[in-house]
């Protein structure tokens, strides 16, 4: 394997020569998720490196966490987990992967935006550094409980929410009643849900101070302060929200 660099204004791509249009595209989509993100937060990482992986398994053994966190998801949502994001850099497996884990349309771009969704997650990092990155053992917990948070956010901020439906229909229609807020397991599939109702609710203010401070008192006060509502309440309008997401029409 013959190893390139590609640069852009901000962001650096490490990747096989193979997968050179792969990183010139997604170098340019993280710099524009950057500028619309320069509006929204105080801080927005630069110098950025995105590593361009081959092999699934080279991804997995470089980062001890993620067979973690991949077990710790709904058998639905592991096929997103193609990447993982780091201090300074943002891990990702190639097209011709993520072609592969794709169970359609919006499942496979979902999947070629696994960069910008880490990106976002990197960007609420810079912004509360009680979330990960960095990893450490007890930042990995804290990413366990609020999985719906940081998955969520990523998905909301990196504008991806939408390409989720037809998997948080199918895992409606498929699985149990899901908890609220969602489960470390459902995090990946349904975490974006509840930041598309906060933003309906309570406008794209709300989203920005939803992942700004985690709250000691726990996710149901989080919730509660950013929906301005009793948790019962928000909880009846959010599977209200996904009832009529299951009853409106889609592709699958």
């Amino acid at each position: 394997m013959s190893w390139v660099e590609t640069e852009s204004l901000s962001f650096t791509a490490r990747h096989d020569s193979d997968d050179s249009a792969y990183a010139e595209r997604t170098l340019d989509r993280l710099e524009h998720l950057r500028l619309r993100l320069e509006d929204r937060f105080e801080k927005v990482p630069e110098e950025a490196t995105v590593v361009v992986h081959t092999n699934p398994v080279w991804l997995t053994a470089a980062h001890p966490f993620l067979p973690a966190a991949r077990w710790s998801a709904a058998p639905a949502g592991r096929r997103y987990l193609a990447g993982w994001p780091m201090s300074t850099e943002l891990h990702v497996l190639n097209d011709p992967h993520m072609e592969r884990r794709a169970a359609g349309d919006d499942s496979y771009e979902a999947l070629r935006g696994t960069a910008e969704r880490l990106y976002a997650q990197m960007v609420i990092a810079a912004n509360n550094t009680a979330l990960p990155p960095s990893w450490t053992p007890r930042r990995f917990l804290r990413y366990l409980r609020w999985a719906w948070l940081v998955e969520g956010g990523a998905q909301y901020f990196s504008r991806q929410v939408g390409l989720y439906r037809a998997a948080t229909i199918r895992r409606l229609r498929e699985s149990s009643r899901p908890s609220f807020p969602p489960s470390r397991r459902d995090a990946v599939i349904l975490g974006g849900t509840i930041f598309d109702l906060l933003e309906n609710e309570r406008g794209p203010e709300a989203c920005e101070r939803l992942v700004a401070k985690l709250l000691p008192q726990g996710p149901e006060v989080q919730l509660e302060d950013a929906f301005d509502a009793r948790f019962r309440d928000i909880e009846d309008a959010w599977r209200d929200y996904l009832r009529e997401m299951v009853r409106g029409p889609v592709a699958v």
